[in-house]
């Protein structure tokens, strides 16, 4: 893919900046006579119509009654919004703990049909066992320096996960080989997870392959899940990305396929997680 996710946030916030500068233009300010109209400081001005920082609904109006422009307000705000909606950091929605992160994308999981799934550093989350989960998710708290609730969050990752178990939906699951031998929570805790992933793998409605190590019909990729056709979730390693654009939602679809013609599938891809399994033995 021709540019990262976060650089596509970028550019959705780099289009709100551009408006607010066209605005200072046409109202024949310089920055520094809007930024006294207004009682900022210049560099504020200069942030905002820069794209460094990103401005508040309040921002929006102020700038846009100095310059004359009231009535472009509230499309400003609507586009501001959107953008900000497309980059949640962690650090911010993890404040209080990880429970709540599993718990807000429950809706959206329990009303997708097909959900097409890509990780490429750990089991997904939809397959993990309570103990893999918890040890991955203190794992997380102690990096991120959050409250460690992993046992409570692991109990609404499960909770969540149950969506693979209800009738009329479709998971097309793909992990990269590297995820089988990566070790969460020790031998134990691993073992007990490859063996439900075997079990899972038996589902009706998941379709999970492996991506081997040999393969080259793509390089690894970012974590990511397609829900439906309508908006794909990366992970990144400070924030979460939405992408709902048609033609970067395409690019994931395409993605997916690609990664999966290059996958073991059915009795191969099993095969794989057993060979993950007798290493630990």
């Amino acid at each position: 893919m021709a540019t990262s996710p976060s650089a596509r946030v970028q550019e959705a916030r780099d289009r709100i900046a551009v408006r607010l500068r066209a605005l200072r233009q046409d109202a024949g300010l310089t920055g520094q006579q809007l930024a006294e109209r207004l009682g900022w400081q210049g560099s504020k001005v200069s942030r905002l119509q820069s794209g460094r920082s990103h401005p508040s609904d309040d921002d929006i109006r102020a700038w846009c009654r100095a310059c004359g422009a009231e009535g472009e307000a509230a499309d400003l705000i609507a586009a501001a919004r959107q953008a900000q909606q497309l980059y949640t950091e962690w650090r911010r929605v993890q404040r209080g703990g990880l429970r709540g992160v599993q718990q807000a994308r429950r809706p959206l999981y329990e009303q997708t049909k097909i959900m097409r799934v890509y990780c490429s550093n750990v089991v997904p989350g939809m397959l993990q066992t309570r103990a893999y989960a918890t040890a991955l998710l203190s794992r997380i708290a102690r990096f991120s320096g959050t409250p460690d609730d992993s046992a409570a969050a692991a109990d609404a990752r499960l909770e969540r996960s149950q969506v693979i178990r209800r009738p009329g939906r479709q998971f097309l699951i793909l992990v990269e080989e590297g995820v089988l031998r990566r070790q969460i929570g020790g031998p134990d805790v691993m073992a007990e997870q490859l063996g439900y992933l075997l079990q899972a793998a038996a589902l009706p409605s998941v379709t999970l392959s492996v991506v081997p190590a040999r393969a080259g019909a793509m390089w690894p990729l970012e974590t990511f899940t397609i829900f439906d056709t309508e908006q794909v979730a990366v992970e990144l390693l400070t924030a979460a990305v939405t992408i709902t654009t048609p033609a970067e939602v395409g690019q994931y679809l395409a993605a997916h396929e690609a990664l999966s013609e290059g996958a073991a599938h059915g009795p191969a891809a099993l095969r794989l997680i057993a060979q993950a399994v007798s290493v630990l033995a």
